[in-house]
């Protein structure tokens, strides 16, 4: 997959680029409703001899057009989103730098410049997508903004416990913890990446080493508590218990939250390892102990836990 990065005003030729098959939207965890928009462009330009492509923007429009979210978290940060549409088979990314003079584009100067003037033969996108200053270019204006230069098709809303599958929901599921409600609606497990850092190395000495993980991008992590989770280190997949949180029965004014995961039959030295957390299951919300062995005690039920879940869970797929 070719990546493209666009500014405003446009900085690449009409000529530089084959005739396209392009799915428009924000595409935030690119969810199952998203990837319902991304292979319709996919099987359109199968079906009509063109190159898939996808359009995004960076950074979330509302940095740029709210005044009070200049900080937004991602489910998937630009780099985690480029791969996932990389994985779907898509031939071109164009990632559109937001500002607020591309904001400002009126909606046919959107659909000239950024369809049309990127050799857009069909377009696709969701029923709700919306494009040009205010957001004034909706699906029901695309056919008179099209200009008869490229035809469009319009995904419907994908539904699942009849609600609608969106970033926002997703979202919330992940800041209430509700890890396992995920894969329905993202088609896989929540995955956050990072760097192994050095800690205070105080789990190795209780007999539960962990990896203290500094996660990259402005990801969106479940609160505090316990989690089962899987680990990728250098391409293979680790069971394990990881504690998000401030370590009370040690630390009472830890002022910086931490991502440390304990994972199970593991002995490699990883400081510096980029890793992926593939996040499971809540098993119980962080606790101040009265003491060491009783720490190391609950740590103990919480891996027989992790490891219970895991086996369950392998039967049951």
């Amino acid at each position: 997959m070719e990546v493209i990065k666009l500014n405003f005003p446009l900085n690449i030729n009409k000529n530089e680029i084959p005739p396209l098959a392009m799915a428009l939207g924000y595409f935030d965890g690119v969810h199952l409703g998203h990837q319902q928009v991304v292979l319709e462009a996919k099987k359109q330009a199968d079906e009509k001899g063109l190159r898939s492509a996808v359009m995004t923007f960076d950074p979330h429009p509302l940095v740029v057009l709210s005044k009070n979210k200049n900080h937004v978290q991602y489910i998937t940060p630009l780099d985690e989103k480029a791969k996932i549409i990389e994985s779907l088979g898509i031939d071109y990314l164009f990632i559109v730098h937001f500002t607020a003079e591309f904001a400002n584009l009126l909606p046919q100067e959107f659909i000239d410049q950024y369809v049309i003037g990127l050799n857009a033969q069909h377009v696709v996108a969701g029923f709700d997508f919306t494009y040009g200053r205010m957001g004034k270019g909706t699906m029901e204006t695309i056919l008179f903004h099209s200009r008869d230069e490229f035809t469009y098709s319009i995904v419907p809303k994908f539904v699942h416990d009849s609600e609608k599958v969106s970033s926002t929901r997703i979202r919330h599921l992940i800041k209430e913890g509700n890890t396992m409600g995920l894969p329905t609606l993202l088609g896989r497990y929540y995955t956050t990446t990072g760097t192994v850092i050095h800690g205070d190395k105080r789990g190795r000495t209780i007999g539960f080493p962990t990896a203290n993980i500094d996660m990259e991008g402005e990801y969106i992590i479940p609160p505090l508590g316990v989690y089962a989770v899987r680990m990728k280190v250098r391409s293979v997949w680790y069971n394990g218990v990881c504690n998000v949180g401030f370590k009370p029965t040690f630390n009472e004014e830890a002022l910086k939250q931490s991502v440390e995961v304990h994972l199970f039959h593991f002995e490699q030295e990883i400081y510096g390892d980029e890793v992926i957390v593939e996040w499971h299951h809540y098993i119980r919300k962080e606790q101040k102990f009265s003491g060491i062995e009783q720490l190391v005690a609950q740590i103990e039920k919480d891996k027989q836990q992790t490891i219970k879940y895991f086996e369950n869970n392998r039967q049951s797929s």
